[in-house]
């Protein structure tokens, strides 16, 4: 692979949606993006990665199971050996499931804890040094409702968000003073996304009054994020849609 000296955006989790949406902002900022997601939607990712380049951006897809201990640890190393310095790494997978406690298996509480908290600490583990021996670098963890409060039928998503949050909690506090910007997210409400867009019939009347959340615009917020000065960083913040009840 061609060596590309700009510094890279991380996306694990780089979905159809909010994962795209925050790719794409990244890359209007100057930012090479490495876009992730599972070998499976190969296709999708190199689609992607196509659209910002045509936009004038610069990306590249890598298709990466983000539980895989050794495929993470090559992927961070492939990125800055060849591509750049990994300025921002966000980790953005969600695993957003519905059981009762007596439906949720155990391979599907453990597969849950291994997308969304597990892959989550894999990206941190392996980015955190190259991070550091720079002295800057900003990482971005997107949680949800369930980060806050565990609703009937999630017992598997909201073990694992509230896991990720303590997570980036940690990750916050030990390297916040090594020059590391560290951030959760809690995203409020619906998202107008393929999903959601199945499952809810009013999604255009929801839009038209501003009440689903616009991946360009929780994309805008990560952007800010990571320009803020070292003298005023966040560490949480919260999106929701103007009448979300909280």
């Amino acid at each position: 692979m061609m060596e590309i000296q700009k510094n890279v955006a991380l996306i694990i989790g780089a979905g159809d949606d909010t994962g795209s949406a925050i790719a794409r902002a990244f890359a209007r900022e100057g930012h090479h993006v490495c876009v992730v997601r599972r070998p499976a939607r190969l296709d999708k990712l190199t689609a992607l990665a196509e659209s910002i380049t045509a936009e004038g951006g610069s990306a590249s897809p890598h298709g990466v199971d983000a539980r895989d201990e050794d495929a993470m640890a090559a992927l961070i190393t492939e990125i800055e050996t060849q591509i750049g310095p990994i300025d921002v790494a966000v980790f953005n997978i969600g695993a957003n499931v519905k059981f009762n406690i007596a439906d949720t298996t155990p391979r599907v509480f453990r597969k849950v804890w291994e997308m969304a908290s597990f892959a989550g600490f894999l990206m941190a583990h392996n980015v955190a040094p190259h991070m550091a021996a720079r002295g800057r670098g900003t990482m971005i963890f997107t949680g949800a409702t369930a980060s806050m409060r565990g609703a009937a039928g999630f017992s598997a998503f909201a073990a694992a968000k509230h896991s990720l949050r303590a997570l980036a909690q940690s990750c916050a506090r030990e390297l916040g003073p090594k020059g590391i910007h560290v951030a959760h997210t809690i995203i409020d409400g619906a998202i107008d996304s393929n999903f959601i867009r199945e499952i809810f019939p009013k999604v255009d009347e929801m839009r038209e009054k501003s009440l689903i959340l616009n991946p360009d615009h929780i994309a805008k917020n990560y952007v800010q994020l990571h320009h803020q000065p070292r003298d005023a960083w966040t560490f949480e913040l919260d999106l929701r849609p103007y009448g979300e009840k909280w």
